[in-house]
């Protein structure tokens, strides 16, 4: 496999979370989670990589399963190893765009797990949104 280069960009959105892989190989994968204000996702862990989230405008604040907060501003980061339990929100005033890096371990049965038992099967490799859509034309990228 060559080098190979990409852009830290992702459409905005009229509201939900989205997701967008930006370069994968069979050991690492990066992508941009952009989330509206206020937008959150629940409990759950992930299995077969250790992943970073690194704030790149907004604020998010992660919990751990105990709900315990640590409060992230542009330009920190969260080391999230296999199998840890976390849910995080946008909890700035404003959208928030975060920088995910993936190192993955084999190939587990599932990719993550919610407090449910819920389990995902399939990577996220195409962009999708969730309780939102594209704005045509309109793109947060890093400046």
């Amino acid at each position: 496999m060559d080098a190979f280069t990409y852009k830290l960009k992702t459409p905005m959105i009229t509201g939900g979370r989205s997701h967008i892989p930006l370069a994968d190989t069979e050991l690492m994968s990066v992508g941009i989670n952009y989330y509206a204000v206020g937008r959150k996702n629940k409990l759950h862990a992930h299995f077969g990589e250790d992943h970073t989230f690194v704030v790149m405008d907004g604020q998010a604040t992660f919990y751990n399963k105990e709900h315990q907060p640590s409060v992230l501003n542009k330009g920190e980061a969260i080391m999230l190893p296999v199998g840890c339990l976390y849910y995080f929100e946008n909890s700035g005033d404003k959208p928030l765009a975060l920088l995910r890096v993936s190192a993955l371990k084999g190939k587990p049965e599932f990719t993550r797990v919610d407090a449910e038992g819920n389990k995902r099967t399939e990577v996220e490799n195409q962009y999708i949104t969730v309780d939102g859509e594209p704005i045509a034309g309109k793109f947060w990228e890093l400046s």
